[in-house]
């Protein structure tokens, strides 16, 4: 069964995070990605560690699916290749600084003016217009700049940074939405289109109840720890182990908990505790009580009590315990593959199950540039013209065998 995006090209121009990981999962669809990397030492995550046999883990991991050219785009050979397979592509992914492209004459209108139905999408720091269109930007900057790390961490600690690099993800995320919609608009209406987004946006994009509060009541989203805004018991508790969390966010949870889980009955008279928005108030005050008990019994112990009256709860697992959970491994979410140069890998599953053939991981992640001859030759590129691009250092693929 064909994939949805097999026959499709995407010319990938996009480097690091946010822009390889939308063509990665494009990628998985079915669409044919050429990345388009630099001669010197290609994608920034190439040198990221850890490196295996001079390859990174890293970008093997976020590259697959994908075939690599390496092109010194500020020679005109290399600018005329890079036009050559723009002409031929259904979607172009760029994340350089706003006006960079244009500069390169890679830009959406030099492009559309070859390939009219392209669908063109650029992902930025803070976007192609406004007062910081000019700004350079990475995750931690937008991060900051949203509001996001002034409500994560503990009350009263320093800003704190999520966990992964959630911007980057955000954007590369909207960016994928944004090309899906864009094809649908292609086939119904038969017109590309040019779309941009930036980290900054893209991360306000998912903090939509801390939006609501605050332009319907003022509030201003504080960090709360592990806690949830609107509901509690709604966060982790220490047990004498480690940690559970526990997610008894209706009332009928919150009776399940205090007579089926804790055994305490009395809390649902408390009149700190009677109501959802009460206990929110009274949080410091449940947190205690709850603690005060779990303290008593290991994690093990609170999840089966949990899981038996029907209450959501688990354990706070380390990210070394989440890749070994059997779970995860019967939900396929670790997946191996053999790369050329690092060997047997792994590398992250498919996060979508599905009736019908949706995304398949197909290819390992390039090593630099190991597609060039074969990319070269399906535009039509003579052998001799080859060599004598690959001898002038226009392209370079980081194997290939000295003549």
């Amino acid at each position: 069964m064909a994939l949805p995006l097999q026959g499709l090209r995407v010319l990938d121009l996009t480097n690091v995070l946010a822009g390889p990981y939308c063509s990665m999962v494009l990628g998985d669809m079915g669409a044919d990605v050429i990345k388009v990397e630099n001669t010197d030492k290609g994608d920034t995550s190439r040198n990221f560690e850890p490196q295996v046999n001079g390859e990174s883990y890293c970008f093997a991991v976020l590259n697959r699916n994908k075939k690599s050219i390496s092109l010194d785009l500020k020679s005109p050979e290399g600018k005329k290749i890079a036009l050559a397979l723009a002409e031929r592509a259904d979607i172009v992914l760029e994340n350089f600084r706003p006006g960079v492209v244009k500069r390169m004459g890679l830009d959406y209108e030099s492009i559309r003016a070859r390939n009219p139905q392209v669908i063109y999408a650029s992902m930025s720091g803070f976007g192609q217009t406004g007062p910081y269109g000019k700004k350079g930007g990475l995750d931690i900057i937008a991060q900051g700049m949203s509001g996001i790390m002034m409500m994560t961490g503990h009350p009263g600690g320093r800003p704190a940074k999520v966990g992964i690099a959630m911007n980057d993800i955000a954007s590369g995320v909207t960016t994928l939405y944004g090309v899906l919609g864009a094809l649908i608009g292609k086939l119904r209406h038969g017109e590309g289109q040019y779309l941009e987004t930036s980290l900054l946006e893209a991360g306000m994009a998912w903090a939509v109840w801390e939006f609501g509060a605050f332009f319907g009541g003022g509030e201003v989203p504080t960090a709360t720890g592990t806690r949830h805004r609107r509901s509690a018991p709604y966060q982790a508790y220490r047990t004498r182990d480690g940690y559970v969390t526990v997610g008894a966010s209706s009332q009928k949870l919150w009776a399940n908990f205090c007579e089926q889980v804790v055994g305490q009955p009395q809390w649902l008279q408390d009149p700190r505790f009677a109501t959802q928005a009460l206990r929110v108030r009274h949080a410091d005050d449940l947190e205690r009580d709850i603690e005060a008990v779990f303290a008593h019994q290991d994690t093990a112990h609170w999840v089966t009590l949990l899981d038996a009256a029907s209450v959501p709860g688990g354990p706070v697992f380390g990210f070394e315990t989440t890749l070994n959970d059997p779970h995860v491994k019967f939900r396929k979410m670790v997946h191996e593959i053999e790369h050329p140069r690092i060997g047997p890998m792994k590398t992250i599953g498919l996060p979508i199950k599905s009736s019908g053939a949706l995304g398949e991981i197909r290819l390992p992640a390039p090593w630099l540039g190991q597609h060039s001859e074969e990319i070269l030759q399906s535009l039509g590129y003579a052998e001799a013209d080859i060599r004598a691009l690959f001898d002038q250092g226009v392209v370079v693929d980081r194997y290939r065998p000295k003549n």
